[in-house]
């Protein structure tokens, strides 16, 4: 009787979990759709060009080219870098504020 109420179990489950992998309204969005906020975008950047544009999902940046550190305000100038690579930029207080430091996607092993 318990195998067959397990099995019951994942059948009901599968649906679901396999819906929480599809794009939805608000998150998971895919690059050019428009967001409010990095964590709504597969790639995790939610980007803008000048402050009064739209901001869409844009995927990150590849080696070489330009990028912003993380921070915590969720839209970017500049999308921060692909995984495993470090955006060597200005980190000052200042930059931050003024939203100038940017820099470049390189390897840290290199």
């Amino acid at each position: 009787v318990l195998p067959a109420c397990l099995l019951l179990a994942l059948l009901l489950l599968a649906p679901a979990l396999l819906a929480q992998e599809e794009r939805g309204l608000i998150m998971n969005l895919d690059t050019g759709e428009l967001c409010l906020q990095s964590v709504q975008c597969k790639s995790g950047c939610c980007h803008h060009d000048h402050i009064l544009g739209l901001t869409r999902c844009a995927p990150k940046a590849a080696e070489f080219q330009e990028c912003s550190p993380k921070t915590v305000y969720g839209v970017y100038y500049k999308c921060p870098c692909e995984s495993g690579l470090k955006c060597d930029a200005d980190k000052s207080i200042v930059g931050a504020i003024t939203n100038t430091n940017y820099g470049v996607c390189k390897d840290p092993r290199e």
